[in-house]
């Protein structure tokens, strides 16, 4: 199995806002291109955008995406969803493509392989928003006693994470190199349009970088 590692302490939202503010976070054009020969075409637009073995949610035909790098077992990936997932459905024109990087130890490599594998069933979404709904500290049985609760076949999905073991780990493999190719040192970490966000984000703070980002694009 790949291994992960955590390459450090979160920025603080503070820091996050003044690199946004920066404006040298432009990670579309030519920084893509660069990107993309310095690291073996890690961060190609397809790539990164694109990835048909990577969920997607909110709208899949936006106008602007946010690529997000989350961790189960983290705690400010969890506080975060419900806001995030209001912003996207309050804006309606924004597609999230969500990309599990389990960097938190050997059970969030677990729990971003489970919820990979129950993609097969059509079951992703439920057993991710299981797995980001709680307060505590996952463990293997109890992500085992989530799943089940939100309707994932358990049986299906102990024979599809056999059946698709490589695909998965290629899946998460290609999420870690590319968190890291950005630079990115913990969850949550975000691509809003053009922009590179390392941190948290209120509601209106992510509202306003994608508008920003919407303007961007637009030049």
């Amino acid at each position: 199995m790949t291994g992960f590692r955590n390459k450090g302490l979160r920025p603080t939202r503070r820091a996050a806002l003044t690199l946004i503010g920066a404006g040298a976070l432009v990670v579309g054009g030519t920084n893509f291109a660069r990107a993309a020969a310095d690291d073996d075409e890690v961060l190609t637009e397809t790539k990164v955008l694109r990835d048909p073995d990577v969920p997607v949610a909110g709208n899949p035909d936006g106008n602007i995406s946010i690529i997000e790098w989350s961790d189960y077992n983290c705690p400010y990936c969890r506080k975060l969803e419900p806001e995030l997932r209001q912003v996207i459905q309050d804006d309606g024109k924004v597609r999230l493509v969500m990309k599990d990087w389990p960097i938190l130890g050997p059970v969030s490599v677990i729990a971003a392989r489970i919820a990979l594998a129950a993609k097969y069933q059509d079951k992703y979404h439920q057993a991710h928003d299981a797995m980001m709904g709680v307060s505590s500290r996952l463990t293997e049985p109890r992500i085992n006693e989530l799943l089940a609760a939100a309707g994932v076949d358990m049986d299906r999905l102990k024979g599809d994470l056999t059946a698709h073991g490589k695909d998965i780990d290629a899946v998460l493999k290609r999420n870690n190199d590319q968190a890291e190719a950005f630079g990115f040192r913990g969850t949550p970490s975000f691509i809003v349009g053009k922009y590179r966000v390392p941190g948290v984000l209120s509601m209106a703070e992510f509202e306003q970088v994608i508008a920003d980002a919407r303007k961007a694009k637009m030049n």
